[in-house]
């Protein structure tokens, strides 16, 4: 089963409710932070009935607050993500390894998985920078604009690569950001022969990223090892020769250990 793949259920198992709240807290979101039930219901296939059942369902259990009118997230939410921090085993086993990769590099380095086509940070390292590639603990964003995303999209193959540029929009955050579907596909099977990735400016002007692949000691795929660093006077061959080393040994060295 690869990362964007779901596990089977029996039908007698299914909790549909459960199915139901969830997708309710997952329609808010940085551009809908606040919802009436109607407009909740619609961003999720409920009716604004069912959806305001759920909303007062969650209201009671804390998740969520409203005015009488429009509902909102609370901080409990986060303790669903915190949970997956504090009891998934790849997060704990990782970190004293992030602490040797950002002394080595001297950047703040990272562990990142897929979620769907969304990349989400799971472990990091490394001093704070104002930057837009700072990602706290939890972050998700687009895989096609960072490099773990698109070497762990790569190593997905040529099927599920396709799949994806067939059904989602290369959205532009910087004037270089790939959102040629021809180009990103070429750049993936570079990346997949590779097997490691560099991302320039594809989601901050004044950022790039290297990332290789963290594989248990099956060799599978677990997620990407990842250092995001300012471009500043470096160039690309020296950002790589500089990083990609160190990337590979820690990797390397945590293989027995996934």
């Amino acid at each position: 089963m690869n990362m964007t793949d779901k596990p089977s259920i029996d039908k007698k198992d299914w909790i549909a409710g459960l199915d139901k709240g969830l997708s309710v807290l997952q329609t808010f979101d940085e551009h809908n932070p606040r919802l009436t039930a109607a407009q909740a219901g619609q961003r999720c296939g409920l009716t604004r009935t069912a959806a305001r059942r759920y909303l007062l369902t969650l209201l009671h259990l804390g998740y969520v607050m409203t005015d009488g009118k429009l509902f909102w997230l609370t901080p409990k939410v986060m303790r669903l993500g915190q949970s997956y921090l504090e009891s998934a085993r790849l997060p704990r086993i990782v970190q004293p390894s992030l602490q040797r990769l950002a002394m080595g590099t001297q950047e703040i380095s990272f562990v990142a998985v897929l979620d769907g086509y969304d990349l989400v940070y799971i472990a990091r390292n490394g001093q704070n920078r104002s930057m837009n590639t700072s990602f706290a603990l939890g972050a998700r964003v687009p895989c096609h604009v960072t490099s773990a995303g698109v070497l762990l999209l790569a190593l997905l193959g040529e099927k599920e690569v396709d799949d994806w540029l067939a059904t989602h929009e290369l959205k532009a955050f910087t004037s270089h950001t790939i959102t040629n579907p021809q180009h990103m596909r070429a750049e993936l099977a570079h990346i997949r022969n590779q097997d490691w990735a560099l991302s320039e400016q594809q989601l901050d002007l004044a950022y790039r990223g290297v990332a290789v692949p963290l594989r248990d000691h099956k060799g599978n795929v677990q997620g990407a090892l990842t250092v995001s660093m300012p471009i500043q006077l470096e160039t690309s061959k020296d950002a790589v020769n500089r990083v990609l080393p160190v990337l590979r040994e820690v990797a390397q060295s945590l293989r027995p250990l996934i």
